[in-house]
């Protein structure tokens, strides 16, 4: 099996490459989309249990009916969302990955560029299980974590179970199917991307627009999850208190506010790279 490095990270290498290519418009519709989807999958698809089962609809009020579809069972509403979410970051990291390929491949040439794409769609699904393998990893992880901060785990074993794949769904499926999962192997490309975690989920040192967008969103869900989880201890009685829906929506805002981070920080650089290149060549053509 030939190793393929250049499409398991963003190479910092390649200098040239990450100034001249950032597509904008896409990036820009893309998570657009992608957000107004994640807030949707949040929001409305635990009402289709309303259009199921209508006898769960304890009041006659729509607003009411709205609140109760993702409070009263909050088992039910985790796993609505969860499904969504198995779409939507299957399909999100995908275009990442795309994006790496595109970032790091338009230097070579035809017949290069025709190589490494056959690559790049050869390994497609054998990627695809290694995220998910590290994605369930990482739920395991979360779970833990979860539990050692005090949730219940017996009594609300589902709860918590569901609440950490959605949390490793937003924050480590993408990176893991973009860039690689981390491993123990020891072969160059395996370091490589070890690296590259380290640096980026324990540095927090992003190099270029594709990091930026895997690592904000990432970051800001579990800090969403664990702001969330304040209103728990607030004695208000109220049912959106259940555990762990306020985890739960404070991740997904946090995933939210992440990604439209990302974008307003790599718009704002490349927008700055490209006044600076404009001056530089007004310069060249003075002289």
């Amino acid at each position: 099996m030939p190793s393929k490095p250049a499409k398991t990270i963003v190479s910092s290498s390649t200098h040239e490459v990450q100034h001249t290519f950032f597509p904008y418009a896409r990036y820009t519709s893309v998570v657009g989309v992608h957000t107004s989807l994640v807030a949707f999958t949040a929001l409305f698809l635990p009402q289709t249990s309303l259009f199921l089962w209508p006898l769960l609809a304890d009041s006659d009020s729509p607003r009411s009916q709205f609140q109760d579809a993702l409070t009263d069972n909050p088992v039910l509403t985790l796993a609505w969302i969860a499904a969504g979410l198995v779409i939507l970051q299957v399909w999100w990291a995908g275009w990442i990955r795309q994006w790496c390929f595109e970032y790091t491949s338009r230097s070579g040439t035809s017949d290069e560029i025709k190589m490494d794409r056959y690559q790049f769609d050869r390994g497609r699904f054998s990627r695809l299980g290694r995220a998910a393998v590290f994605t369930s990893c990482a739920t395991s992880v979360f779970h833990a974590t979860i539990v050692l901060f005090g949730a219940p785990f017996a009594s609300h074993f589902f709860h918590t179970s569901l609440l950490a794949i959605v949390l490793a769904l937003l924050s480590a499926f993408a990176p893991a199917y973009a860039l690689g999962s981390p491993s123990f192997s020891s072969d160059t490309s395996s370091f490589i991307t070890r690296l590259n975690w380290t640096r980026l989920f324990a540095e927090l040192s992003p190099r270029n627009p594709i990091e930026r967008a895997l690592l904000y969103p990432a970051v800001t869900t579990l800090l969403g999850a664990w702001l969330g989880a304040l209103p728990i201890a607030l004695d208000w009685e109220q049912p959106w208190q259940s555990w762990p829906l306020t985890p739960l929506f404070g991740g997904i805002t946090g995933y939210i506010v992440g990604s439209l981070s990302a974008l307003s920080v790599n718009t704002l650089k490349w927008l700055a790279e490209e006044n600076i290149r404009r001056e530089q060549l007004e310069k060249q053509k003075t002289t």
